[in-house]
């Protein structure tokens, strides 16, 4: 009797607890249950862009469904919490707005994207309310939207009743009062659940919109995502404006990234291709462009076997905005990386999708945790079949206790997972041990190459473990049948002033190497940047297709260029100048081929040359921030 007497007390407050628990959970399987329904309703309109969908795709849905209610719903949750202290119709009066005004706010996005997704196959991010909200666009199409979609506004109020009927039932539900202090614990305990649940999990970075790529085929990812979820995930990001330099015909004329492999017949067909994008590799620590001390000397070598290109450009300066570049030809002519943009989730053709199409098995390869950089979830969105990151990997000695797996040791792993691969097989390899902080393993730092800066140690350490690769990789069968492409992902933060100016500062080395000599050695003395990696490819493997790309071919006999982005200015490169874009105007011009600390700005005396320049990059900029904000970076 006495035992129980003891535990009363703590019972009064579990019962206490469990009933606000019970009403709060009651109300927020409300908000899925209307969540659900939408889904369904944006389903049923649009099933003919989900020929593929299955239970899986709608069961990822509900956990982000769950996320975007962990991350509007918090204070809700807080609110909840103190509701039967005093002031109990206040405290209700206060939740039930809360509830129907955001519900009502999260239905009506959902709906509004049943009609809107045809348009854009995506779906919206907030950078829509500054297309709605430019001009008076608005006002033009209130009217017009009341009248074509009134089947939606009666959804949309039919969601409204039919959660104002269950909210009542929740009403019922026997709340006893409670203490401040089980209030408070109460709210401790529920806010850390929700603040779990609106990340996605433990993960390094809150799940975004790029993730769900990882849960479902690309193809599905608007069945998989919510409206509300990717406008909280943009909010506040770049957004990029529509620009009207010229009518469409012109622009075409000018620019168009709609394009149509010409095979080169150089390779035999279904030759093996590996990318490897190597970490901060910058021109200036690379011998055989620094026509100094070399820390590559293992890359200096292949680099005397392969085609090389004196000029080569990187279109950003880090290594998220590299990966779209290299392996997509999109570019992030913006201040928000693309990865990380609100068009990350936009539908593109990459060389992994495309050589996909065409027979290849593919696979992604970075020792990194993963979830850094989001590379794992680019990878699904651009159609890799396979991500190996440091899980994957499975051996945590390796790990440098900041980035990830020492390249010493994933770069010969990758080597020998690769021959796993059916082939032909494309296959990418990101290095990262030459990041900062720079770490060299003990049994390395007496014998790596040292120089001004930490990095070049750092550098030479990439090169062994580069050279490490090789060694393995030549043991393999596939070798001799492989294109291999090694580029910069952009170059580092340097003390060289050279190197410091936005002329220079975006030269790294792009070399496509042929173990058997069929693509000639060559040194050539052309711009090629990023972009033009996969066209260039494309022709090379004699891929017959049409494709969309802001980068050209090797082979394209049109005269070469380059472009970059960085803090509102546009840096674009074509024979041995530099222009700078700013504010839509062109401000100054400078070479770029010679290397001296300073230049002449030589923009009055090329007036000629400035204009077919800035007519250019007109067409480009306006063509990409369309095509980005509809969601047409790819062919239909």
């Amino acid at each position: 009797m006495d035992y129980f007497l003891l535990l009363h007390p703590y019972m009064a407050i579990f019962r206490n607890v469990f009933g606000s628990v019970k009403q709060l959970f009651a109300r927020l399987s409300i908000v899925l249950l209307m969540m659900t329904i939408c889904r369904l309703i944006f389903f049923g309109f649009n099933h003919g862009s989900f020929p593929n969908a299955g239970l899986l795709d709608f069961a990822a849905a509900l956990w982000f469904d769950c996320v975007t209610i962990g991350l509007i719903f918090l204070p809700f949750v807080v609110i909840h919490s103190f509701k039967n202290i005093r002031y109990e119709r206040i405290f209700n009066a206060i939740l039930k707005m809360y509830f129907h005004g955001i519900t009502a706010i999260i239905c009506a996005l959902n709906l509004m994207d049943v009609e809107y997704f045809r348009y854009t196959s995506k779906r919206s991010t907030f950078d829509l309310f500054t297309v709605l909200g430019a001009g008076s666009d608005f006002a033009q199409l209130a009217g017009t939207f009341f009248k074509d979609f009134w089947l939606i506004i009666l959804f949309l109020v039919a969601l409204i009743s039919i959660s104002e009927w269950l909210y009542r039932k929740t009403e019922k539900i026997k709340v006893p009062k409670t203490s401040w202090q089980t209030a408070s614990i109460q709210a401790v305990v529920l806010s850390l659940v929700f603040v779990f649940i609106g990340r996605g999990g433990f993960q390094l970075k809150p799940v975004g919109i790029m993730e769900a790529s990882q849960f479902t085929d690309p193809a599905n990812s608007g069945l998989v995502l919510n409206t509300a979820f990717t406008m909280i995930k943009s909010y506040g990001k770049e957004r990029l404006d529509f620009k009207d330099y010229f009518d469409k015909k012109t622009e075409q004329a000018i620019f168009n990234p709609i394009q149509h492999s010409k095979p080169a017949h150089v390779l035999p067909e279904k030759t093996n291709v590996v990318v490897i994008i190597l970490e901060s590799f910058g021109n200036e620590f690379v011998g055989a462009f620094n026509g100094g001390k070399s820390y590559t000397p293992f890359f200096d070598s292949i680099i005397g076997k392969s085609l090389t290109f004196e000029y080569g450009i990187a279109n950003g300066k880090k290594s998220i905005e590299a990966v779209p570049a290299i392996l997509a030809s999109i570019p992030s002519l913006m201040d928000n990386p693309y990865i990380s943009s609100p068009y990350g989730n936009n539908r593109i053709g990459s060389l992994a999708s495309i050589l996909k199409k065409n027979g290849y098995s593919t696979a992604f390869y970075h020792g990194a945790t993963n979830g850094s950089m989001r590379f794992d979830s680019f990878a699904a969105q651009a159609g890799f079949e396979h991500y190996f990151g440091r899980y994957e990997y499975g051996n945590d000695a390796h790990f440098d206790k900041t980035w990830g797996i020492l390249d010493e040791y994933f770069n010969p792993w990758t080597a020998k997972q690769l021959t796993k691969l059916k082939a032909p097989f494309f296959g990418t390899l990101f290095t990262l041990s030459s990041h900062h902080p720079f770490y060299i393993p003990p049994h390395w730092r007496n014998k790596v190459r040292k120089g001004r800066q930490p990095i070049c140690a750092s550098i030479n350490y990439g090169d062994i473990a580069l050279k490490k690769f090789f060694e393995e990789a030549k043991k393999q069968p596939w070798y001799k049948n492989t294109i291999f492409v090694l580029v910069a992902d952009h170059s580092p933060a340097t003390v060289d002033k050279l190197y410091s100016q936005r002329k220079f500062m975006y030269r790294v080395p792009i070399v496509f190497f042929d173990p058997q000599g069929r693509l000639k050695p060559k040194r050539e003395q052309k711009i090629f940047q990023q972009l033009d990696i996969m066209p260039t490819l494309l022709d090379l493997l004699n891929i017959d297709t049409k494709y969309y790309a802001f980068g050209r071919s090797y082979f394209d006999p049109r005269e070469r260029e380059a472009f970059a982005y960085l803090e509102g200015a546009y840096f674009y490169f074509k024979k041995h100048q530099m222009l700078t874009f700013s504010k839509d105007k062109a401000r100054y011009l400078h070479e770029f081929t010679v290397k001296i600390e300073s230049s002449t700005d030589s923009l009055r005396f090329y007036k000629k040359e400035v204009r077919a320049s800035e007519r250019r990059l007109k067409a480009i900029i306006q063509r990409y921030n369309r095509d980005l904000v509809q969601n047409k970076t790819h062919v239909k």
